[in-house]
């Protein structure tokens, strides 16, 4: 486990399907995927997913777990991000 150099969260550095490594927080978290969701997710495969978080009214049964990318978590995410 690592530490996030601006805001001292624990994160884990996962490997993305394109073969990038994405930051993420530590905790493991349930998702409902869902095409053009607001959230994203990394599986533990490191297949990147649209979802929601919070079940919807009807669907209560969650896709799987994930970790969520840190990069929408982080006070501090615009230090980091590439210029263009």
């Amino acid at each position: 486990m690592a530490k996030c150099r601006s805001c001292g969260a624990n994160i884990i550095w996962l490997k993305t399907k394109a073969g990038k490594s994405m930051p993420c927080d530590a905790g493991l978290v349930k998702y409902w995927e869902k095409r053009g969701g607001s959230k994203k997710i990394v599986t533990p495969d490191g297949e990147v997913v649209s979802c929601e978080l919070e079940p919807g009214l009807f669907d209560r049964n969650e896709t799987g777990s994930g970790y969520i990318p840190h990069w929408s978590t982080c006070p501090n995410a615009h230090e980091f991000r590439r210029k263009p």
